[in-house]
């Protein structure tokens, strides 16, 4: 056995995923829990929740999960306090939740705007905020899963953009925060992934489809399951080398 692989393991230690119903959350949970990791996983589909914990089962992890509305700073301190209750520890916070409103920027509602804000920015700190305390006792680790919508501008997407351009700088500030302490603060910025953001993609009204099809990219979309490969590797000590980096996994869309 390689080295890399005695560090992936991660049998007795736990992590809260959010975004577990579906997509790159799913996968995330999955590739955890072949790794050892018992999961408190969080969402607001409870039938999707349900599925994934099913999904979990052969794999003999203890499994908990919460549906839980993540726009609400008070939501994201009980989850991290109903993981500790349930494991009495905690190695990894995979933020993993997101979406996605595509709109003309003089029409967006304001509704929209700041729920995507909300949930794609302000809950990853508010999770992290009450996680921190936990994951340095354990020498745990944070990955926050940004988008290639982190490094270039995308029509249609200024509020989407804006929240994810936030989630790294925020990345990157809190590593410099505990630069002196045993945490690792990371970022994944993914391409375009078959999940159900794609899937229910929607073009604002009258748009531009030259100006969408820039950032569609060249080679395809992004496999999911490269990247919770990836999420997992930055939760795990296999990634001990790697604090305040985001790591781009995009086909080359953000490459020139």
């Amino acid at each position: 056995m390689s080295v890399i692989f005695k560090t992936l393991d991660m049998t007795g230690k736990a992590a809260v995923v959010t975004g577990a119903a579906s997509g790159l959350g799913r996968m995330t949970a999955l590739k955890l829990a072949e790794a050892g990791c018992d999961l408190w996983l969080v969402d607001v589909n409870e039938a999707g929740l349900a599925e994934t914990t099913q999904l979990l089962a052969p794999h003999g992890r203890a499994v908990g999960s919460e549906v839980a509305d993540l726009s609400d700073p008070v939501a994201c301190h009980g989850v991290i306090a109903h993981a500790m209750e349930k494991f009495g520890r905690l190695d990894a916070l995979c933020n993993i939740a997101g979406l996605i409103y595509l709109a003309n920027t003089p029409q967006m509602p304001q509704a929209q705007y700041e729920r995507t804000i909300d949930v794609n920015l302000n809950a990853p700190f508010f999770l992290s905020q009450a996680a921190i305390p936990h994951l340095l006792e354990m020498n745990g680790a944070v990955v926050n899963v940004a988008s290639c919508a982190s490094y270039i501008g995308e029509a249609y997407a200024a509020a989407y953009c804006a929240s994810k351009w936030g989630l790294v700088g925020m990345t990157k500030a809190m590593a410099m925060e505990f630069q002196k302490k045993p945490i690792r603060i990371n970022a994944v910025a993914p391409g375009g992934m078959i999940t159900n953001i794609a899937t229910n993609f929607t073009p604002p009204e009258n748009c531009d489809f030259e100006l969408l099809k820039r950032f569609s990219g060249m080679r395809g979309q992004v496999e999911v399951e490269d990247v919770a490969d990836l999420v997992v590797l930055l939760s795990s000590p296999a990634g001990r080398g790697f604090h305040g980096a985001c790591l781009s996994l995009d086909a080359g869309i953000t490459a020139g």
